[in-house]
């Protein structure tokens, strides 16, 4: 379907040519007849699917046609990289619109704040901001939500399994009950079940294969002891100068930090991203990776989602997400726009039924590279093992509790 089908004002479908949009996404074609209707919406669809231009291209259309003199639209958001990504795309889309937005999140300078606070007190008809971020706006006299038309809740299982559930709760009192709400979220666990129940009225739902990751992937895997890891991600990176850009995922702070030090005392071309840098520093990193000024980006799962870089030659998953869904974000940063790419797992032993269940969803089994000989034995990939233990532990638990009654 193209975008003239939508009846979008011109100034609106010339921000669309711009952007160099031909083609609405099937996400697209779904979402935005429904959120013209003024209706509440479910969206389940994974970062690449075109989610973003779903709903603020119909938002866009609905504020210049009503004139709203007052902020229209407020977009929640987990990360300050996806806040800051998603006012891009409105800066884009709205380049011939007189629109104004503004990115909301923490970890700059006071002079952050004051702008962010300026930008309120002279009007902005939408704002993206983080959830921490905001309340703390809130709790000054400056920041008006009372008029709000539209509340858009991006990456909404993400932000509950970061723990914004009590901000979004307090955000929520803010605003109008009547207003259209949208949520996307990547699943649809019970916890995002029971906050759409909550805060959305009869909503529709349009629903996208989360499950596959992008056929240019090359998917493969090596299984191994933990104390094997680091010599194996220095073999897979020696020698490849072919690769200009490779992607490294870890678990926690701690793993990416103590990886960073290993690679760069090494020699390799590398750098650290999480949560412990600040903003400035974190800006820094992924514009010089972007750059290609370096080979190696070592990263926690804040990339994992929503973070638009493309051209990445190789992912590498240091350590196996324990969400099966984590695993399809983290290696949809490669492939992107129909390239190729590859992306290889490291699973220890305590890792394998995660794996398992990642295969489960993909509905793929992916091959296991036998391990280099100089690494010496590799463990057996028996992925049900843990499983098993768990059921022996309930059937045990269960019969001692028969027994005390």
């Amino acid at each position: 379907m193209r975008f003239e089908n939508f009846n979008f004002k011109p100034s609106v479908l010339s921000g669309i040519e711009a952007i160099g949009f031909e083609t609405a996404t099937p996400i697209q074609e779904k979402a935005i007849p429904i959120i013209q209707s003024g209706k509440d919406l479910i969206g389940i669809a994974q970062t690449g699917t075109g989610k973003t231009a779903a709903f603020v291209l119909p938002i866009i259309d609905e504020i210049i046609r009503k004139d709203y003199q007052h902020i229209s639209t407020l977009i929640l958001a987990p990360t300050r990289e996806l806040v800051m990504q998603i006012d891009r795309q409105i800066e884009g889309l709205a380049y011939f619109v007189d629109i104004s937005s503004i990115a909301v999140y923490g970890g700059g300078d006071g002079m952050a704040w004051e702008n962010q606070k300026n930008a309120f007190m002279r009007g902005a008809d939408i704002i993206v901001a983080t959830p921490g971020r905001l309340i703390s706006h809130l709790a000054f006299n400056y920041l008006d939500l009372s008029k709000l038309n539209h509340l858009i809740l991006d990456e909404a299982d993400k932000m509950l399994d970061m723990g914004f559930y009590d901000d979004i709760k307090k955000i929520l009192s803010y605003t109008p009950k009547e207003r259209q709400t949208l949520l996307f979220s990547a699943t649809l666990p019970e916890k995002i079940d029971k906050l759409a129940r909550e805060i959305l009225k009869n909503p529709e739902k349009v629903s996208f294969s989360i499950s596959k990751p992008a056929d240019g992937v090359l998917q493969a895997a090596y299984v191994l002891y933990d104390e094997q890891k680091n010599a194996l991600l220095a073999h897979l990176l020696q020698d490849k100068s072919d690769l200009k850009s490779i992607l490294v995922f870890t678990s926690t702070k701690k793993a990416c930090k103590t990886l960073y030090t290993e690679l760069t005392a090494k020699g390799f071309s590398a750098k650290e991203i999480h949560s412990d840098l600040d903003q400035s520093e974190r800006t820094e990193v992924l514009r010089d990776y972007k750059n290609r000024n370096f080979q190696i980006l070592i990263a926690t799962d804040i990339l994992s989602r929503g973070i638009d870089i493309d051209g990445i030659d190789l992912v590498i998953n240091y350590n196996i997400p324990s969400d099966a869904e984590d695993y399809v974000h983290r290696i949809g940063r490669t492939a992107r726009a129909q390239s190729e790419g590859i992306a290889i797992s490291l699973i220890n032993t305590k890792d394998q039924y995660n794996f398992h269940k990642i295969e489960k969803l993909i509905e793929t089994e992916i091959f296991k590279i036998n391990l280099p000989i100089f690494l010496g034995q590799a463990p057996e990939y028996k992925p049900f093992i843990k499983q098993r233990i768990e059921k022996h532990r309930k059937i045990k638990k269960n019969k001692v509790n028969k027994i005390k009654k």
